[in-house]
């Protein structure tokens, strides 16, 4: 006899291992320049706004980025997935990133905000958005390069963007002693494609 229960609690697990691959497969992709395989991490009909929908409109989006830097290496450091239904889920993923730029070693503590789909029993992600805290040469800290040491990286989202950071500081007077760069207040957040954010 079978038991519902334990099965649902079997397939979630099979969801969470099958998500979580995922991230290390976007990591492991992104450092061999392996765009087909990178590709193949997203829904088939991925939806890149005003650069089209597809794989092919992904990677013609993406092979430009990838040739602003050399080597690069990807660590994720954590994974937390929430799944809403069966096929679908969100998730958030630590990453320290690290890029040869010319004679920069170009170090980003990054957090991918991630959108879930089980397509045909497979998952893929729906959408990626990379939020950096910092882009800066490793010889450099982050506060001298105020916190945004890379061309080719947009203004750091974080801490910003989450929403209990400035409800924590909110009137305390001793962030101004911890820091010479507070955390802009987040911005509202533009309309984006469901791949924005898949170039580091």
């Amino acid at each position: 006899m079978s038991d519902p229960a334990l099965t649902e609690r079997v397939e979630r697990l099979e969801a969470n291992l099958a998500i979580q691959q995922l991230a290390i497969r976007y990591a492991l992709a992104v450092d061999a320049r392996d765009l087909d395989a990178w590709t193949g991490c997203f829904r088939p009909d991925v939806n890149m706004g005003r650069h089209g929908t597809g794989r092919d409109a992904l990677r013609r989006y993406i092979d430009p980025m990838v040739r602003r830097f050399y080597r690069s290496v990807h660590q994720v450091c954590g994974h937390r997935i929430e799944l809403a239904t069966e096929d679908t889920a969100t998730g958030a993923v630590y990453c320290r990133a690290e890029h040869e730029v010319g004679d920069e070693w170009i170090v980003m503590a990054i957090c991918y905000f991630d959108e879930y789909a089980r397509v045909d029993g497979e998952w893929f992600f729906s959408r990626r958005r990379e939020r950096h805290w910092y882009a800066a040469d490793v010889t450099r800290t982050p506060q001298s390069e105020g916190f945004a040491g890379w061309a080719g990286s947009a203004e750091p989202a974080l801490p910003a963007e989450f929403g209990s950071w400035a409800r924590f500081w909110d009137g305390d007077a001793r962030a101004a002693a911890l820091t010479a760069a507070p955390a802009a207040p987040a911005a509202p957040a533009a309309p984006a494609g469901p791949a924005q954010g898949v170039s580091r």
